[in-house]
């Protein structure tokens, strides 16, 4: 079988790091890059032997491009993501779809005129085992109906141009995709509340409390904290009638050393959830191959988008929002 040819739509660190894992992987091979700043661009494409394009535009359109990789800042994704459906491509977009609901229905729309699924979101915590373990828990019944999920999202601090929204559109928008999949449920309603300012931050507000509650009544109550300065930590716990689920943190070496007891945590987000990573491209490019995509699909991105807007509003308005996301698309089904 010919190798798939992908087409790189910025090359910032997350499109370097696919690159690396494209080329451990095999049957794909990168053939051309666009960024909106040269220098990484020829750099990202010295990696892999592509060639780079000057606009996105000619990534979308040129023939050697069966699949296009959209990497860019997060507020050119739907421009992006949109241009590639038009031309017939199939899309592996990172996360958000869009930034606003709106882009995404636009994507949506673009979709189904096109008859079928060419987009795949990057939602990779669906593909990460701790997940797939929990789901399969939630899933199986024996712990009775799921009541509430807890969740924390810790980063160790924030970049320079951080701010209180993107806590919600960068950073949450993982727990609004995973907590939606792991209950098979659509929101209702959400709240954000806020403790104390932590010294940690001064331009944004941070931490910050999200609430959300589902149609059959669970509550997820989600942790945002971008400076907690001691790592990268991410965790889950679903509350069921008969029994707590918890997942399981990755394997660490666990030390016993001058008088205290200590597991190492991950300070990269990336390497939390390199399988992750690694198996949804797997997955993504198997059903390239096979014209059966798996999800997450358009309509996903576009849920997540919907509650990111409640939740930015309700950052505003420190009241409860409502979510409404209306029929879901055929295509979607």
């Amino acid at each position: 079988m010919n190798a798939l040819r992908i087409g790189i739509i910025g090359t910032g660190h997350i499109a370097v790091d696919h690159i690396h894992r494209l080329a451990r992987m095999g049957g794909a091979q990168v053939t051309a890059v666009s960024s909106r700043r040269r220098e990484p661009a020829e750099k990202a494409a010295a990696l892999c032997g592509a060639r780079v394009e000057d606009s996105y535009q000619a990534v979308v359109e040129a023939d050697d491009v069966d699949i296009v990789m959209v990497t860019s800042p997060s507020e050119l994704h739907e421009e992006h993501v949109l241009a590639a459906v038009n031309a017939g491509k199939y899309v592996f977009c990172e996360k958000p779809l869009a930034v606003t609901a709106e882009g995404c229905r636009k994507i949506m729309e673009a979709e189904q005129a096109a008859g079928k699924r060419l987009v795949m979101v990057g939602f990779m915590r669906r593909f990460d085992r701790g997940y797939l373990q929990l789901k399969e828990a939630v899933t199986g019944g024996k712990y009775g109906a799921p009541l509430i999920v807890k969740c924390a999202h810790r980063n160790i601090e924030a970049h320079v141009a951080y701010t209180t929204d993107m806590a919600i559109t960068q950073t949450a928008i993982h727990e609004i995709d995973i907590s939606r999949w792991l209950l098979d449920d659509e929101y209702v309603s959400a709240q954000v509340i806020y403790p104390p300012q932590t010294k940690n931050a001064e331009s944004f507000r941070d931490p910050e409390l999200i609430i959300l509650r589902t149609s059959r009544g669970i509550i997820i109550n989600l942790e945002i904290y971008i400076s907690c300065r001691y790592g990268y930590d991410v965790q889950c716990e679903v509350v069921c009638e008969d029994g707590v689920l918890r997942m399981p943190q990755p394997s660490n070496l666990f030390i016993r050393s001058e008088g205290a007891c200590h597991e190492s945590l991950e300070n990269d987000w990336v390497l939390r959830f390199d399988g992750a990573f690694d198996d949804e491209l797997l997955a993504f490019l198997e059903g390239v191959r096979t014209g059966n995509l798996p999800g997450p699909t358009a309509w996903d991105g576009y849920a997540a988008a919907v509650t990111a807007d409640a939740l930015i509003r309700a950052q505003q308005s420190e009241q409860i929002e409502t979510i409404t996301l209306g029929e879901k698309p055929a295509l979607y089904r």
